[in-house]
């Protein structure tokens, strides 16, 4: 009797010996086991929970330069048998594609196993009545705040999964994730003149994690701020992107210089490599080795070592974000940020990245525009991958004389992302255990569609 494998590290494994005994040439494969336990509460009473635990496994195999990927959750050996001749037989029907394939034998990462990047917590998975009951007092803070009406959710998380990748030229890795979270989401006033506003958390290590009196009391107070909105008039201000949703900006320069999109000729930043694409001064660095930090990694999703690189150094755009294929494409090596699922093939995608912080607080800021436009949320967003021109609903808070006036809402933010990005000026509010640590950011000149 054939005994089913009873560790990730023997599934992967076992998958790549049934690939090469259905005829690939080569192969890698993916395992993961993860538990997920979510509770949900209103008006003191539990709403939802939910816990899931599963395994799931992905195979992608190569004939010559034709490739195809299977997934499934059954890890019995014939059903990996049944699934490795498939995939051949995909294979063999799939077009070729030049850039497809392993990474070379000498291009593996060697030394993964030495990194301790602490991405999981070994304390005791917290208990269903735990996390309930950390909704519960979120939503009790929330409640307590005067002006807050009701509770749109207060919720409680914990995540643990186990990942392991083999591929038939000689890498074996394996990393362990836990996560914990409580959020809240708060409405303040009646009928139409409701509000929301939100509060969370999410950290690898329990202790971290803020407490859910802090985060129920923000998460009302925030809702209470937003009452009465005004729309200011239509024109062009000095706008500052609050801290919870500036990552975006950079977020979108992150998507404008990955490889996939550069090697498709479809990004607005095609032409800026070597380029002032910041102000002097401001550079956007990944540290995928940060312990603690939920975009941290030792190796890639193609076996390559992470390393830190600066992506734009003193205002200038040094590189592109690359897996294999892209940098196949462009003629170039992979930088090592290739990601990937069981069911999916490797794509690039950026670590954690750090931009520049500035001398002043988001308050210094707001006092040297005098007048002007605090965005603290978003919605929605019409982004011309090509050109870069930018447009998203925003609201926030109007600035007079330095000083937040009043909340606005249903307004419209437009201007084009290569000369915003070129303007910003940063505060120093960020907050540094976030996998993108981007401050607070002014920028001149943006036009606004109000009243």
């Amino acid at each position: 009797m054939t005994r089913t494998p009873n560790s990730l590290s023997d599934l992967t494994h076992h998958m790549l010996d049934a690939a090469k005994a259905a005829g690939a040439d080569q192969a890698d494969a993916v395992a993961a086991q993860g538990t997920s336990v979510s509770i949900d509460v209103r008006n003191g009473a539990l709403e939802h929970a939910e816990r899931s635990e599963g395994v799931d496994i992905g195979l992608r195999v190569f004939i010559g330069q034709r490739s195809a990927i299977v997934s499934g959750s059954d890890v019995r050996p014939d059903t990996i048998a049944t699934m490795a001749e498939r995939a051949v037989a995909m294979a063999k029907e799939a077009p070729e594609d030049p850039y497809t394939g392993l990474a070379d034998a000498s291009e593996l990462s060697q030394a993964h196993d030495k990194l301790n990047l602490e991405m999981a917590d070994d304390t005791p998975e917290p208990t269903a009545a735990e996390l309930e009951e950390d909704a519960r007092r979120a939503e009790a803070a929330a409640m307590a705040v005067e002006g807050v009406t009701q509770m749109d959710a207060a919720a409680a998380g914990y995540s643990a999964s186990d990942v392991f990748m083999a591929t038939s030229n000689g890498f074996a890795g394996g990393v362990a994730y836990t996560g914990r979270s409580t959020s809240a989401v708060a409405i303040a006033g009646e009928g139409t003149g409701m509000e929301r506003d939100y509060d969370a958390d999410t950290r690898i290590f329990q202790s971290d994690l803020r407490s859910p009196e802090e985060i129920g009391a923000q998460a009302g107070a925030r809702a209470v701020e937003r009452l009465n909105p005004q729309k200011p008039k239509t024109g062009s201000y000095p706008i500052i992107f609050d801290e919870r949703i500036s990552s975006s900006l950079i977020g979108h320069l992150l998507g404008a210089t990955n490889g996939a999109m550069i090697a498709r000729g479809s990004s607005w930043a095609k032409d800026l490599l070597g380029e002032q694409v910041l102000p002097n001064g401001m550079s956007l660095i990944e540290d995928p080795h940060r312990p603690r930090v939920n975009g941290s990694r030792a190796f890639d999703g193609e076996g390559l070592a992470t390393s830190k690189r600066v992506i734009v150094d003193d205002g200038v755009l040094t590189g592109w974000t690359l897996d294999l294929a892209s940098a196949r494409k462009l003629g170039l090596r992979s930088t090592g940020n290739a990601t990937r699922g069981v069911s999916s093939a490797p794509s690039p995608s950026s670590w954690n990245v750090s931009l520049t912080q500035g001398q002043k607080t988001k308050e210094e800021l707001m006092r040297d525009l005098g007048r002007g436009l605090l965005i603290t949320s978003m919605i929605g967003s019409t982004i011309n991958p090509n050109t870069g021109d930018y447009s998203r609903g925003a609201s926030g808070f109007w600035i007079e004389n330095g000083e937040i006036a009043y909340p606005v809402s249903e307004l419209t933010v437009a201007g084009n992302l290569v000369d915003m990005l070129k303007r910003i000026v940063p505060a120093n509010d960020a907050r540094t255990h976030l996998s993108r640590v981007v401050p607070s950011l002014l920028i001149e000149g943006m036009t606004l569609a109000g009243s």
